[in-house]
């Protein structure tokens, strides 16, 4: 019984085989063909998803790969904020028109950073405080001083560290000013504040022995100068501007004599207040440098502090001459520096501008070895 069943069962395949044999080939390679597709498809797209991944992982790495084409971010840490002042640090673009920025003081970033930036003098007491992990190939590291050689200390901390300097002086990496003067278009009215009191002094920091100290005990023997700062006079930052305008003259003294160092002293203090600025610092010929020569009086024109307090009563006397001091405001005007927003991204700017590789092998020798003037 069950082997006449079975081969009914097996003449009756055989018929349905034959009878649709035409059919069942195709099909079977129809259905082979979509297999296949389908396998190719699943592959190709895992291999597409790795490499988006890979793309991904490079990005966040180096943050150097943009996938849609725009420019290129440049990243600057801010390895410490100077003095410990903070100021805005997403400013670059809308204050001064610096695109490609990105300023950060988060020193998680350190290893996608572009570019770091350390200020010296805070970090000048500790070689430990420069960054102590190693820096990625393309990440420049750029040496910030604002101050001369009386103050900083341990430049042979930097020794084949640094590729860039970010100092006043003239000819470094990025220059910083604390001031300029900017011509104008058109000629402009000149009117001198009223003036009501002579000469003004503002010191912070009062070591006995420098120049201008020296300077200055010499001076006041011959004229009253209304000194303000520390152990003197005090003066709010929020008074400064309406105080010092009344004096027909400002002391412009620099702590130190040295190439380029032209501080706020001379920039916002005087010229900023309208009043003619009497200088002590680096040589007339460097002055003339960056501001015209009948703009200021150095007190190297003068063989003594005495000339020097008879000229300024002579001028007080003289409407007519002291105006002359104000005669190059009919073509230029001052413009004040910004401070640490300004410098840092200037400094960005430069960075995206200045590909070229190099390592400074003596910052101290730079420093201090290249500053005639």
């Amino acid at each position: 019984m069950f082997s006449l069943s079975f081969y009914s069962v097996t003449m009756m395949l055989r018929q349905i085989a034959q009878k649709y044999v035409k059919w069942i080939l195709p099909i079977f390679l129809f259905i082979s063909i979509l297999s296949f597709a389908w396998r190719r498809s699943l592959v190709t797209t895992v291999f597409l998803n790795c490499q988006e991944t890979e793309v991904v992982k490079n990005t966040s790495l180096d943050t150097k790969i943009l996938t849609d084409n725009k420019e290129t971010e440049l990243v600057i840490l801010v390895w410490v904020y100077p003095y410990g002042e903070r100021f805005p640090l997403d400013s670059c673009e809308t204050v001064y028109g610096i695109s490609g920025c990105k300023l950060t003081a988060d020193r998680q970033l350190y290893n996608v950073a572009d570019a770091v930036i350390i200020h010296h003098a805070d970090i000048m007491y500790n070689k430990e405080t420069l960054p102590q992990t190693p820096r990625p190939h393309y990440q420049r590291w750029v040496w910030f001083n604002l101050e001369p050689p009386l103050i900083i200390q341990n430049l042979h901390f930097l020794d084949n560290l640094f590729n860039l300097t970010m100092t006043f002086r003239q000819d470094s990496d990025i220059y910083v000013t604390y001031g300029r003067i900017e011509a104008v278009k058109e000629p402009q009215n000149v009117t001198i504040p009223p003036k009501s009191k002579l000469v003004a002094w503002v010191v912070s920091k009062w070591y006995p022995g420098a120049p201008r100290i020296k300077y200055y005990e010499e001076l006041k023997k011959y004229i009253s100068v209304d000194v303000y700062g520390n152990e003197h006079m005090k003066l709010s930052k929020q008074d400064f501007y309406n105080t010092i305008i009344q004096y027909k003259f400002y002391l412009a003294f620099e702590n130190s004599i040295y190439k380029d160092y032209i501080t706020e002293k001379l920039w916002s203090n005087s010229l900023g207040t309208w009043s003619v600025p009497v200088v002590l610092g680096t040589s007339r010929k460097n002055y003339e440098r960056f501001i015209p020569g009948d703009a200021f009086i150095h007190v190297d024109d003068f063989p003594s502090a005495k000339e020097l307090a008879h000229f300024l009563f002579e001028l007080d006397k003289d409407d007519e001459r002291y105006r002359k001091y104000f005669n190059w405001r009919h073509h230029h005007h001052v413009k004040v520096s910004d401070g640490w927003p300004g410098w840092y991204c200037k400094a960005c700017r430069v960075l995206k501008e200045q590909t070229e590789y190099q390592v400074i092998p003596s910052v101290e020798k730079w420093f201090l070895g290249n500053a005639s003037f």
